[in-house]
């Protein structure tokens, strides 16, 4: 049966999707069971842990993804593996446990069971909220709203899922840790979107724990216009990138731009004509191997309000590369300034954009106070609302949370650099005096 389902796999790849609902009906009834009963042929990365060295592992995921399904087929090879196996299933309360983890109509444990596990003895007791497997093992129900449910019982697994909507996440998980005691290897799946509650945290901070990411758009088998209308709705929120993107966003303690600041300030897109003033903000990378080149435009408005319009930055360039890019922006929004800092070989970073053909002014500007502390009065503009994101810009954003007033950088790259090209125009914009504009006078 493995094999033809791999024969079966093997056809499916070779052909383009729109011809692969043909060659499972070509296929045979026993071919198609073949390929959906053994989950590995077609599991996609992230519904299977790294390697199987791990007491805990967390697939953090969006919405769509697939995690349920995986769940449920780790749990039921547990259980085909070990017919002693005793297994606890944790969900929110009892009823998701029964309509998700158990009786899910595509990806719940009795809909991934085996052709003829039912005849062998699978069954579900919802009085007993209990599931037999067809080899004899066992698995429970129980609710992280209620932390004390799980005192004195013993597993040798347990499948948790969405741990970041349980009531008493701490102590439902505490007390599922203190049953993990059968066996000489108990092991936990926890399957969640992510949501920044102090257990899940500590649950990511374990040891031995292994994590694997996936994001709504990574499922081949999620309805298109799911897709298209979480895209439509949440797309580039901090809603959708927790909900679709699978993503744990945090707020630092003492950020410049928290994440609530951010997404009040965010606004839709702003046409060029409604805006006076566009400038490119540039903050070049010390070196090519991997620094980033900060490349931000931003504008101000016929309504007085500064907007970050476009996050270009890259890493990874050449200087004449990332000098193209400038020259690029500069042109996608007709800016009418370039302001780049200096501090990395100031005439070098003219020369540079001039080569690569820009042919705006450009304006030096040295920094003499660190990237956090230039970043706080242009915190203070955003605060006041007379400053805007004119869309969503991930890498920025993530970027300028993690700016700390008292001049930390808490982040995954080794500096902010889109924040600070960000800093740099909004700096131009709304603290430096505006020339007057050169006019004619008529007599």
């Amino acid at each position: 049966m493995i094999e033809e389902g791999k024969a079966l796999m093997a056809r499916l790849r070779a052909v383009p999707p729109e011809q692969r609902p043909a060659v499972l009906a070509a296929a045979g009834e026993a071919a198609v069971k073949a390929y959906d009963e053994h989950w590995p042929l077609w599991a996609h990365r992230g519904q299977r842990p790294k390697h199987d060295d791990w007491t805990i592992w967390v697939m953090l995921t969006g919405r769509g993804f697939g995690k349920t399904r995986a769940g449920a087929e780790w749990v039921s090879a547990k259980a085909r593996a070990d017919p002693g196996a005793r297994i606890a299933l944790v969900a929110a309360n009892p009823r998701e446990a029964r309509r998700v983890m158990v009786e899910g109509a595509r990806s719940g444990l009795l809909a991934v069971a085996r052709h003829g596990e039912e005849r062998q003895g699978m069954r579900w007791e919802p009085a007993l909220g209990r599931v037999v497997f067809a080899s004899g093992a066992e698995a429970y129900v129980y609710s992280g709203a209620d932390g004390d449910s799980l005192r004195g019982s013993e597993h040798h697994y347990a499948w948790c899922d969405e741990l970041a909507k349980w009531r008493q996440a701490q102590a439902a998980w505490d007390n599922l840790m203190l049953t993990m005691r059968l066996g000489t290897r108990p092991q936990v799946l926890v399957t969640t979107t992510p949501k920044p509650v102090a257990a899940l945290r500590a649950v990511l901070e374990s040891p031995e724990m292994v994590l694997t990411h996936g994001t709504s758009y990574d499922n081949p088998h999620v309805a298109t216009a799911f897709l298209r209308w979480a895209e439509k709705v949440l797309g580039g929120s901090r809603l959708g990138r927790q909900e679709l993107l699978g993503e744990l966003l945090e707020d630092v303690a003492g950020a410049l731009w928290p994440r609530a600041l951010i997404e009040a300030s965010r606004t839709g897109a702003v046409p060029r004509e409604a805006l006076r003033r566009v400038v490119i903000g540039v903050d070049p990378p010390v070196t090519a191997e991997g620094d980033e080149c900060g490349i931000v435009a931003c504008g101000i408005g016929r309504d007085g309000l500064a907007y970050v319009l476009g996050d270009h930055s890259a890493g990874g360039l050449s200087p004449e590369q990332w000098a193209r890019k400038v020259s690029g922006a500069a042109a996608r929004w007709q800016a009418d300034r370039v302001v780049a800092e200096g501090n990395q070989g100031g005439e070098m970073v003219e020369a540079v954009l001039r080569g690569a053909g820009l042919r705006l002014p450009v304006k030096r500007v040295h920094a003499t106070l660190g990237k956090v502390r230039r970043a706080e009065p242009i915190a203070a503009f955003f605060e006041t609302g007379e400053a805007k994101l004119a869309g969503a810009f991930p890498e920025l954003e993530a970027q300028m949370a993690g700016l700390v007033a008292g001049g930390d950088w808490h982040g995954r790259a080794r500096s902010p650099d889109r924040a600070d090209a960000m800093v740099w125009a909004m700096t131009e914009l709304l603290l430096t005096p505006e020339r007057a504009e050169p006019r004619i006078r008529t007599l």
